[in-house]
């Protein structure tokens, strides 16, 4: 297996970078966010943690368009050109109700397809579904039921559809929220295995640190700012993380 390098996290100069700068939000009088930069390459998996309130979910719906903010939000391509920054987006923990007949195969139809869906499936549809499952090695989910789905099953398949078409970065709102640990390790390299194969980033937020070691690049941690980035343990081992998460020392590994 070829190894994967690292690429690093400096100057964007000839790189394929995703660029957020000098970015802030305020409600009333209420700053949300204040003079957030962040640097993300392409194919670099990033962690974004920080306490409840820290404005983790602001950040994100300003990158996808739906948060007005001041400042600037930028993506380069290898030349160094600014173009357009296509995003796929999974959100936290969807519910859906579990007597639903709505089939996998329904929703992809419902989300990508041009044909109304009560009109049935022509077998393109299903081949091209089944594309996308074999991404996150989900085909055999096609038939089930959303309803029906495990925690994990649900997220290779809300996973599957990010990546139609295939995005610039991929932004994942609590990804382990609501899996097992077996579940957790499984989507974690799922993950690490998608950024490689496509050379995309990844933008995570968690609440769960077991794992950031071992998958990502970097770790960023938010109250409102940016307190501290840098590799998972600099981050975790720091006295920002103790003082976020009203510790005694930082998360010594």
């Amino acid at each position: 297996m070829i190894p994967y390098i690292r690429k690093p996290a400096g100057d964007c100069e000839h790189a394929c970078c995703l660029k957020i700068e000098h970015l802030s939000v305020r409600m009333g009088q209420e700053a949300i966010l204040e003079d957030v930069n962040l640097h993300m390459h392409c194919g670099q998996m990033v962690a974004l943690i920080g306490p409840n309130g820290a404005g983790k979910s602001t950040l994100i719906r300003s990158i996808l368009g739906q948060q007005e903010y001041e400042g600037a939000i930028s993506f380069h391509d290898e030349g160094g050109k600014n173009t357009r920054l296509r995003i796929g987006y999974v959100p936290q923990s969807p519910a859906f109700d579990r007597g639903d007949p709505v089939s996998v195969l329904d929703l992809f139809a419902c989300c990508i397809g041009r044909r109304p869906a009560f009109l049935g499936f022509r077998r393109p549809m299903r081949e091209k579904v089944l594309r996308c499952l074999a991404n996150v090695r989900g085909e055999a989910l096609i038939d089930k039921r959303i309803g029906a789905l495990s925690g994990g099953e649900l997220q290779r398949v809300l996973l599957a559809l990010a990546l139609e078409p295939i995005p610039n970065i991929l932004i994942l709102d609590e990804p382990l929220s609501g899996v097992d640990v077996e579940g957790m390790e499984t989507l974690m390299q799922m993950l690490d295995e998608i950024r490689r194969r496509f050379d995309l980033s990844i933008l995570m937020t968690t609440h769960d640190f077991s794992m950031l070691e071992r998958y990502c690049d970097r770790v960023v941690l938010m109250q409102s700012r940016i307190l501290r980035q840098g590799t998972p343990l600099d981050v975790l081992n720091s006295d920002e993380f103790a003082a976020a998460f009203h510790m005694g020392g930082g998360a010594r590994a």
